[in-house]
């Protein structure tokens, strides 16, 4: 019969999920009612799967959150609305690299407002059919958004969140982030093995193990000869209990950003500190309290490892 401890611990990663999902669910709603721009601005022939290649945020207060990302990476934001919700879309530089949607939370609600990572497919409803075949469920069936292309939301077997792209203007080629640009995403899971195999089902990834001395288990996800992703031991005091997605901005500084987060309102969550690769990383929230990584890449270092 399971503990105490464990039951308890069940009965939190299904709330979390739960407030997670229905997050999701209304954000997918509002976004099949919004001229979506495409996620690759001209146009690219190019496909990968199992490249992360957008992200959006659901957040309480959309303008703190602009003030915040724009103050930390220079976004710049175009703004919608549409069944009463407030939508942006961030650029940089004029190219689009994600999206905010807002939904209010009220004061009583514990809902973890969160960015969710969507991974390139070629084919939304075959992917939908083998997750479902491994254990996933689905939080948003299949839809087709105009210029952007056919998304479905799902979480894997552990609970943690994740999107499905078919992009109708192409994935964004392979290169080195500039800053400002994401660069890196992370899955934070329990069992990190059972993930890994778990998503190489859905995107025909190799599965690569990195040495470690901290007794945690580090994973890497790749295809065409690039790093797509990493599954990590979710450590035992992490902020956020359960598995999940964080995804990771270049930046020229992690300190000085880390300074400047926390100058704009957010927390520092994982202090500066070198990775396993040589790069300087740090987790922050913004005032929300949304997790997102800042990763401080050395042009010495190759894009086949960034992204």
């Amino acid at each position: 019969m399971p503990s105490a401890d464990s039951r308890t611990r069940v009965w939190l990663l299904r709330g979390a999920f739960a407030l997670f999902a229905c997050t999701v669910l209304s954000a997918s709603a509002v976004a099949a009612s919004i001229d979506m721009p495409p996620v690759t601005e001209p146009p690219s022939a190019e496909h990968h799967v199992g490249k992360v290649i957008w992200a959006d945020l659901v957040t309480p207060d959309l303008a703190s959150a602009e003030r915040f990302y724009g103050g930390l990476f220079g976004w710049t934001f175009s703004n919608f609305q549409a069944r009463g919700t407030d939508y942006a879309v961030a650029r940089l530089d004029g190219r689009p690299v994600g999206g905010l949607f807002e939904r209010a939370q009220s004061p009583t609600e514990q809902r973890q407002p969160a960015w969710l990572t969507f991974i390139a497919v070629s084919d939304v409803e075959s992917t939908r059919k083998i997750a479902l075949a491994h254990g996933a469920t689905v939080l948003s069936e299949p839809r087709y958004l105009p210029h952007r292309g056919r998304q479905a939301v799902l979480s894997d077997p552990e609970g943690a969140v994740f999107a499905v792209l078919a992009s109708s203007s192409g994935d964004p080629p392979d290169y080195m982030a500039q800053p400002g640009e994401w660069i890196w995403s992370s899955l934070l899971a329990t069992d990190p093995d059972a993930d890994a195999a778990f998503y190489q089902e859905l995107f025909g990834y190799d599965v690569f193990e990195l040495q470690s001395d901290d007794g945690l288990q580090h994973l890497v996800l790749s295809t065409d000869e690039y790093s797509r992703a990493s599954v990590n031991t979710l450590p035992a005091d992490a902020a956020r209990r359960h598995p999940h997605w964080i995804n990771f901005v270049r930046v020229t500084d992690t300190v000085a950003a880390a300074n400047t987060a926390v100058a704009l309102g957010g927390r520092l969550l994982v202090e500066p500190r070198i990775d396993r690769q040589g790069s300087k990383v740090a987790v922050v929230a913004d005032p929300s309290g949304a997790p997102i990584g800042l990763m401080e890449w050395s042009e010495a270092m190759t894009s086949a490892e960034a992204k």
